[in-house]
């Protein structure tokens, strides 16, 4: 997959177009729809993205991402794309008017053959642009358009933004349906204080990253994947309030049945169901004693894959 961060003339493509922050099963249906497109026609597939959500250009702020962008990539990858252009929402996109958007930008760089977007899709100025206008300029310009129809799942419309308040709460497993994958980390295993070591409980420490969506501070059963093997796990992530009073936030994974040392690795950690909630404990061996307990409900677990 070629990524592009800039327009260029490409001609003949299709086209999905979105923000697509976690790649849900939504998402996966509207790009699916252009790469099948591709595939059916003989031509490439392209996503016409951005860095950012628009609302960072908009508010300066934007939401906390179930992605980062380098795994987003990834899972777009994944589905067989050729190109991503991912782009800055600048000034001069915003101020396109929704028809000067489509002529100027979609259709002066691609001439696309298909266009696919999700039900819920604007552009445009004020979002002035909307499926309504994507199809009724098909002929005009010369595309077929495809507009995917809500996906639900347990009768919730999926949307990132369902997601996002899923992860906030701690209610993993219904916010790893609707992805249609393990919400997870990917990082580089790093130095802690090592104080887990000394109460018989080692732990692999990764950087939660900033600009994702924040778990309830916890204790989760997880999967780790290291060198192509999974691994069952235990990770809190939280401030520690037992053995810390920095209030500075960790992420880190007890692997069940693992003692090497795996410094400057990088692992993936799944999430899979939040065990209990984080409390401070009134000893170092009540909380052994509640490590203890976390480790064998996870290792009675049903849920490892």
């Amino acid at each position: 997959m070629q990524i592009f961060t800039e327009l260029s003339k490409k001609p003949n493509l299709s086209l999905a177009l979105g923000f697509f922050d976690g790649v849900h099963l939504g998402h996966k249906k509207v790009i699916k729809s252009a790469v099948d497109f591709a595939k059916r026609n003989g031509i490439k597939s392209a996503v016409v993205t951005f860095k950012e959500h628009p609302c960072c250009f908009f508010r300066g702020i934007g939401p906390k991402y179930i992605l980062t962008r380098e795994e987003r990539l990834k899972h777009i990858e994944a589905l067989g794309v050729d190109y991503v252009y991912l782009l800055d929402f600048n000034s001069k996109l915003c101020m396109l008017s929704a028809e000067d958007y489509l002529r100027e930008v979609l259709v002066g760089n691609f001439s696309p053959k298909s266009i696919s977007t999700g039900f819920n899709h604007y552009f445009g100025a004020k979002k002035s642009g909307n499926v309504t206008l994507l199809a009724e300029k098909q002929v005009e310009y010369g595309y077929k358009y495809f507009e995917i129809p809500p996906q639900k799942v347990f009768g919730k419309t999926i949307s990132s933004t369902v997601i996002r308040e899923l992860l906030s709460k701690g209610q993993i497993k219904n916010a790893n349906e609707m992805l249609g994958y393990n919400f997870s980390i990917t990082g580089e295993v790093v130095k802690g204080q090592q104080l887990g070591r000394t109460i018989g409980f080692r732990t692999a420490n990764l950087i939660y990253p900033n600009e994702l969506i924040d778990l309830p501070f916890g204790v989760y059963l997880t999967v780790v994947t290291l060198g192509g093997k999974k691994y069952q796990g235990v990770t809190n992530f939280g401030i520690r309030p037992t053995v810390s009073d920095s209030h500075k936030c960790t992420f880190e994974t007890h692997i069940l049945d693992f003692e090497k040392d795996i410094y400057g690795k990088y692992i993936t950690v799944e999430f899979i169901k939040m065990i209990r909630a984080e409390k401070k404990f009134k000893s170092l061996n009540e909380l052994k004693n509640q490590i203890i307990a976390d480790v064998l409900s996870v290792k009675n677990s049903t849920n490892f894959t």
